[in-house]
Parts: structure tokens; C-alpha cells; sequence
């Protein structure tokens, strides 16, 4: 098998079958494929539009419906997805969002990326906008440094600041980054055999960072491949972050996610220390922001969320 490529549903079957429909030229390169479509307990007919849409389009030579027994999470969702499968070997597993579309060619400069590449284990598209505009797909790994400007955001510590900056300008040319985006993520099969599969203790949000983390220390290096480029329509899947629209309140998961990244892979004094910085940081920065007329454009009750999810109010302990 060249790709597997599993699809986490989660109440988005409008956006999977989108997805599929976009996937099925593209397939044609890599005959043998399997996309498998795994709906995490969805409860809302989706299990039924699915296996219709797969039927009905004649999708079954290359898509697998399976239902889950609960919403464990994306890295529970494709795990749950790719197991059933590693005995059939395949040369690449390929993580994709149900609300992606692939462009023309975009698998291809992916495999072909990484067949002349055997040193990267990880490779991640240029994520865009329906109308071509790029997204910030490429990242560095959060850190102490980073959340110091994350939190303060202030011009001149910035500047001082820029090499840590999680989420960096979009380049146009292929590169080393430390992390991308799991919306499109190529892993080689020798990855999972050396470090496993994603930690399903995060529900959401920084599982592929834990998971790019685990690969380069293992010695595998991650790019980022802008050839191969992948509308991604910013959280249709999960309505957490969106870009274009009023924020919402941020989930539990979310900070959840973030303590368990600091305290799992940096210790407990690290992530005490990185909470610590981003609270006097945002607190400063939202003292300011009371005496400017900027637009607030933060989730509601934010800084009260954080420190009640943060390691002051949840300690160090972590579910294994």
C-alpha cells in the first residue's frame, strides 16, 4: 500500500464527503491507496450519509467507513483509523482534516517529497483559503520564549523575541520547520514503527506537535513541502478557531491539551515557569488594552479560563 489515509468525522460529513470527492483523481496516482472515513460517534445520521456517499459514488475500491464507539478525539480517531491497517505496510500514512479539499498534484509532491527525502519523517501542504491566499502552516515548537511574546505582545520584545515566534510568516520555499499542521500531514511507516502513534490523551489541539516533537527526537527531521497545497477551511470540523468570524469561548481541551504538551515534554518546572509568563504577559497586555480602542478579538474569558486549566490550579499530574 503507498498511502492510508485516514479521515476523523466528528458531525462534518458535508465537509468528509467534500473531502472524498476532492481525493478521487488524485488517488489514481497511488492505486492501492485506502482512505478510511472513521466516524467517532457522531449520532447525528452521519454514519448513514457516509456509507451512502461511499456506495453511491462508487468510492469502495479506495474508501473504508468505520464507526468508533466514542469521540475519543483526533488522535484517538486516527489511530482508531490506521491500526486496522499497519499489517498491510503502507509507505506513508497520511493525516487529513474532514474540511480540507486537496488541489490537483498535492499527494503526488507529497510522496514524491519524501521517496527522494529518506531522512524526513514528517512532511506537512501549504494550507490556503478557498481563493488561493496561504495559511500559516509551518511552525516552531512552543516554548518559554514564545509564550513570553505570545502573552505580552509588545512590539519591541517581539522584535527581541522573533526567533521564537510559534507560528512565523509563510515561506514560499520548501523547508525544515519543527512542526506542521496536522490537517495534512504525510508520516513515512518507519516513524510509527519507531515512536508509535499520536498520544491519545489530548483530545484536541497539540497532538501533532507532541507527535513532531517525538519524531525529531528519535532523529527524524520535518519539512514543510508548499508544493503540495490543500484548502483548509479553518475549524468547519471543530468551530473552535476561526479567523473570520467572532471567537469563541475556548474549550477545557483546549488548555488541557497545552498543560499536558509544557508538563509531558519539558518537565513541571518548565511549563510552572511558562504559565507563569504568559499570565504576567496577557494580564499586562490586557491592562493596556483598556486604555487603547483596539477591537478585542480574544476569546471570551480567556485569561480565567487559562489559569484555571494552568498548572497553578492543576498541578503537574498527567492521565497515562
Amino acid at each position: 500500500m503507498r498511502l492510508l489515509i485516514p479521515i476523523v468525522n466528528f458531525r462534518s460529513t458535508p465537509f468528509t464527503i467534500d473531502c472524498l470527492r476532492s481525493l478521487e483523481p488524485e488517488l489514481r496516482a497511488f492505486p492501492g491507496s485506502r482512505v478510511v472515513v472513521i466516524d467517532c460517534a457522531s449520532n447525528d445520521g452521519s454514519e448513514l450519509a457516509l456509507r451512502s456517499a461511499i456506495e453511491q459514488n462508487g468510492w469502495q475500491t479506495w474508501a473504508t467507513f468505520l464507526p468508533a464507539p466514542r469521540n475519543g478525539g483526533f488522535a484517538y480517531g486516527n489511530n482508531a483509523a490506521i491500526q486496522p491497517f499497519l499489517q498491510e505496510n503502507p509507505d506513508f500514512v497520511l493525516l487529513l482534516n474532514p474540511d480540507t479539499l486537496v488541489r490537483p498534484n498535492a499527494l503526488t509532491a507529497l510522496v514524491t517529497f519524501m521517496e527522494k527525502n529518506p531522512a524526513v519523517g514528517i512532511a506537512g501542504s501549504r494550507l490556503e483559503d478557498l481563493d488561493g491566499t496561504p495559511q500559516r502552516s509551518a511552525f516552531r515548537f512552543p516554548s518559554f520564549s514564545g509564550e513570553i511574546d505570545n502573552g505580552f505582545r509588545f512590539g519591541p520584545l517581539s522584535k527581541l523575541l522573533h526567533h521564537a515566534v510559534v507560528a512565523p510568516p509563510v515561506q514560499e520555499d520548501t523547508h525544515e520547520t519543527d512542526w506542521v499542521c496536522g490537517a495534512s500531514m504525510i508520516i513515512r511507516r518507519q516513524v510509527i514503527h519507531d515512536i508509535g502513534l499520536m498520544d491519545e490523551h489530548y483530545f484536541l489541539y497539540f497532538e501533532e506537535v507532541d507527535y513532531c516533537l517525538r519524531a525529531q527526537r528519535a532523529g527524524w527531521k520535518i519539512w514543510y513541502v508548499p508544493q503540495s497545497r490543500v484548502v483548509h477551511l479553518i475549524s468547519q470540523s471543530t468551530g473552535v478557531i476561526s479567523t473570520n468570524s467572532t471567537p469563541k469561548r475556548r474549550p477545557p481541551y483546549w488548555f488541557e491539551s497545552r498543560r499536558r504538551y509544557f508538563v509531558k515534554n519539558h518537565g513541571a518546572i518548565y511549563a510552572l515557569l511558562t504559565d507563569a509568563a504568559w499570565s504576567l504577559g496577557y494580564f499586562t497586555w490586557w491592562v493596556r488594552h483598556l486604555f487603547s480602542k483596539r477591537m478585542n478579538n480574544e476569546p471570551p474569558r480567556f485569561l480565567r479560563d487559562f489559569l484555571a486549566h494552568s498548572t497553578f490550579a492543576k498541578g503537574f499530574s498527567l492521565r497515562t
